[in-house]
């Protein structure tokens, strides 16, 4: 498999640059990008306008119709667009964001909801992604899973780029996504940060109490 992640650009994000990774199919992944041009600002970007939240209808990984809209209302929640098969990128943001977000108070941690969906449904199952969140530390992450054209149309308005998984002539798969991770308000459910793969467990920690009452970090 080879794959890489393209960093989407955001009007109110000041022109993100690239991001990549890449593997192999035989399971021995390892990383085939230079990521040097990742933006150096890890903390919370503001958005001077709010996103709407995407009116998502997919698959959780218990099999059942999960409404992002009506499951999240009032929550304060954090959304990634990602697969489950990326070598380094992916696992990365959510393994942090799992690591920071037991860092909350317990009561936060039940109002927080993180959302991961993939850009590769094909190959994401419900049990594959339950698998991997929990490998990952997100026993509390909600994978979602479904058609590739309600993925890529949901994630379009929020200026994260989602590619159509392409298989090469040699039997690798391209998969491209944006490596941004959003920010959705319990206040008035509109999304107001994005963050970056360049952000760390600790910056997560230190924004989430925030995030959760729905200040600015």
């Amino acid at each position: 498999m080879r794959t890489k992640i393209l960093g989407a650009a955001l009007a109110a994000a000041a022109a993100l640059t690239l991001t990549a990774c890449g593997g192999s199919d035989s399971g021995s992944d390892k990383p085939a990008a230079d990521v040097s041009a990742e933006p150096k600002k890890a903390g919370a970007i503001t958005l001077d306008s709010p996103k709407a939240k995407p009116d998502l209808v997919l698959t959780d990984t218990s099999e059942k119709k999960y409404e992002l809209v009506k499951e999240t209302k009032g929550r304060p929640v954090l959304l990634y667009f990602g697969y489950t098969y990326c070598p380094d990128v992916c696992s990365t943001v959510v393994s942090d964001i799992a690591a920071a977000e037991k860092k909350l108070p317990k009561a936060d941690q039940e109002k927080l909801q993180v959302v991961f969906v993939t850009t590769d449904p094909e190959r994401d199952t419900p049990k594959r992604m339950r698998q991997w969140l929990d490998a990952q530390g997100g026993q509390d992450i909600v994978g979602l899973t479904g058609d590739f054209d309600t993925i890529e149309a949901a994630a379009k308005p929020l200026g994260i780029l989602v590619e159509k998984p392409k298989k090469e002539k040699d039997g690798s798969v391209t998969v491209s996504h944006g490596a941004e991770v959003v920010g959705f308000s319990p206040k008035d459910d509109g999304g107001h940060w994005i963050y970056t793969a360049s952000t760390t467990s600790d910056q997560y920690a230190k924004d989430l109490p925030k995030i959760v009452k729905g200040e600015n970090p």
